[in-house]
C-alpha cells in the first residue's frame, strides 16, 4: 500500500493528516475528533515492565532455558502432539504464568482508558496474558490472536472446563481431564499451540483496522504472521504510531507514521501528558495494581532482569522435574502436520532438530476444526517469531490466505518495550 512499507519517510515529506511526526500531534488529532476509532495492536513488550517471563532473550528466556533438558526441542513444551504424551511440563509452566501473579502496566491502564473514553475500536494482542481483561478492556472490544489464559477446553470432545477447576488444577500442578467422564480427554488453556489454528475472531475482524481513525503499535517487533500485517491494512493518510524498543520495518514508510522508540510505558506517558490525560492514567492504573506493584514496574531494568533470571532457571528445574525423562528417551514426532480445512497458522514451522522447515500455504481461519499452528504463534505465546517470506501475497482485509515460500532463517526479535529483553514473548506467555 503506497509507499514501501520498509522506507523510512524523507522529513521532508509533510504528513497528510498530522500537522507534525510527533505524540503531541498525535494528541492534537485525537482531541481534534478526527482520531475517535482506534485501533491497538500489542506484542510482548507491552507486558515486559509486568514481569512476565520472556520467551527469547539469551538469560532470562524460557527457551534458553529449557534447551538444556532432554527435550526434542525446547519449544516443544507448546507443540500439541507432545503436549498429549508429556502434559505435565507445560501444567508446570502454565502454573507460574497463570493470570493473578502478575499485574497490568500503564500501557494497558492506558488501553482501558481509551475504552472508557469512547475511543477504542478494537485491541489486537499476541500476548495470553489476560492483562488487558484485568486492566478493564471490554471483552468484546479485545481480539487475543493466539489465545489466553481467560477459557479452556478438552482436547479430544473440545467441551469447555469451569474456570474455578481450571484454576485449582493448575495451583495445584494436576493436570485437568475433561469433565465428561465418558470422553475423559486432557483439557488444555486457548492457548494457541503449535499445531493449531487461530481464533476465529481474528479473521472475522481483521476489517476493523482498515475502519481505523488511527493505529496504535504497542511493543511488537511484527514478525509473526498474519499478526504483522495488520499495519498495513490501515488506510493510506490515517496515523499508525510505533511504541517499541527498536524501529520495525514495517512502519515508519509513510507520511503519517510516528516511531516514538524506547520503553514502552514511557512513551505512552509522553502521550498520555500531551492529552491532559496524565492524572487520571496514573490514578487508573495505582487502583489496578496498588502502590506496592507500581513501585515494583518502575525499579531499574537491571533488577527486574535478575529477578526474572533467577525465576526462569527455577521454572527450567521444575518443567525437568516434571518430564523426567531419562537421557535414551524417545520423544514422539512433533513436526507440523497438514489438515485439509486447513485454518490460518503463524508462519515459522521449526523442525525437532532446530532447523527450518518450509510453512505450508495457510487458508482461512477455523477455530472449531483446527488445523496446523505452523510453529510460531504469539508474542505472547510459545512460538517463534519470523520474517515475511518472499512471494508473499495478501488477498485484502477479510482474508489471511496467503502464497509463500519456505521463509528464511530466523532472525533475532527485535526488541519491544523494556530493556535487553527481546520483545517476542512470543508466549508471551506472556
Amino acid at each position: 500500500m503506497g509507499q514501501d512499507e520498509s522506507t523510512i519517510v524523507d522529513d521532508s515529506v509533510p504528513p497528510q493528516s498530522l500537522s507534525a511526526r510527533t505524540l503531541p500531534a498525535v494528541a492534537e488529532y485525537i482531541q481534534s475528533g478526527r482520531g475517535k476509532n482506534i485501533v491497538v495492536l500489542t506484542g510482548a513488550g507491552i507486558s515486559t515492565a509486568a514481569g512476565i517471563p520472556d520467551f527469547r532473550s539469551p538469560k532470562t528466556g524460557l527457551y534458553n532455558n529449557l534447551a538444556r533438558l532432554n527435550l526434542p526441542y525446547a519449544e516443544a513444551v507448546f507443540e500439541i502432539e507432545f503436549f498429549r504424551q508429556h502434559p505435565e511440563p507445560f501444567y508446570v509452566l502454565a502454573k507460574e504464568l497463570y493470570p493473578g501473579k502478575f499485574h497490568p502496566t500503564v500501557s494497558h491502564a492506558f488501553i482501558a482508558l481509551l475504552a472508557r473514553k469512547g475511543l477504542l475500536l478494537m485491541l489486537f494482542t499476541q500476548n495470553i496474558d489476560c492483562l488487558e481483561r484485568i486492566a478493564g478492556v471490554p471483552a468484546d472490544k479485545i481480539v487475543e490472536a493466539h489465545g489466553s489464559f481467560a477459557t479452556q477446553r478438552c482436547i479430544e470432545c473440545k467441551s469447555e472446563f469451569p474456570d474455578d477447576r481450571m484454576r485449582e488444577h493448575v495451583l495445584d500442578g494436576k493436570v485437568p481431564h475433561c469433565a465428561d467422564t465418558a470422553c475423559g480427554g486432557m483439557v488444555k488453556p486457548d492457548i494457541v499451540f503449535f499445531g493449531e489454528s487461530l481464533p476465529p475472531a481474528f479473521s472475522q475482524k481483521l476489517h476493523m483496522t482498515a475502519m481505523a481513525d488511527l493505529v496504535l503499535i504497542i511493543g511488537t517487533s511484527l514478525t509473526v504472521y498474519p499478526f504483522a500485517e495488520l499495519p498495513d491494512m490501515a488506510r493510506e493518510g490515517k496515523p499508525r504510531v510505533l511504541f517499541n524498543m527498536e524501529r520495525v520495518r514495517r512502519v515508519g514508510g509513510r507520511s503519517d507514521d510516528v516511531v516514538e522508540l524506547g520503553p514502552c510505558d514511557d512513551g505512552i506517558r509522553t502521550l498520555a501528558d500531551a492529552l491532559g490525560w496524565t492524572e487520571e492514567l496514573e490514578q487508573l492504573w495505582l487502583e489496578l495494581v496498588g502502590e506496592e506493584e507500581a513501585e515494583r514496574q518502575l525499579q531499574s531494568w537491571e533488577k527486574r532482569d535478575d529477578a526474572i533470571e533467577d525465576e526462569m532457571q527455577k521454572l527450567a528445574e521444575g518443567v525437568e522435574a516434571a518430564l523426567n525423562l531419562d537421557e535414551g528417551t524417545k520423544h514422539p514426532e512433533v513436526g507440523a502436520s497438514g489438515h485439509e480445512d486447513g485454518s490460518a497458522t503463524s508462519r515459522e514451522v521449526p523442525s525437532p532438530d532446530g532447523g527450518e522447515q518450509g510453512a505450508a500455504p495457510r487458508p482461512p481461519d477455523t477455530w472449531e476444526k483446527p488445523a496446523v499452528a505452523e510453529r510460531a504463534v504469539p508474542e505472547s505465546s510459545p512460538i517463534k517469531a519470523s520474517e515475511e517470506p518472499k512471494g508473499t501475497t495478501t488477498r485484502g482485509p477479510s482474508s489471511t490466505e496467503q502464497k509463500e515460500e519456505p521463509p528464511p532463517p530466523d532472525t533475532d526479535a527485535v526488541k519491544g518495550g523494556s530493556k535487553g529483553e527481546p520483545e517476542s514473548s512470543d508466549l508471551a506467555p506472556h
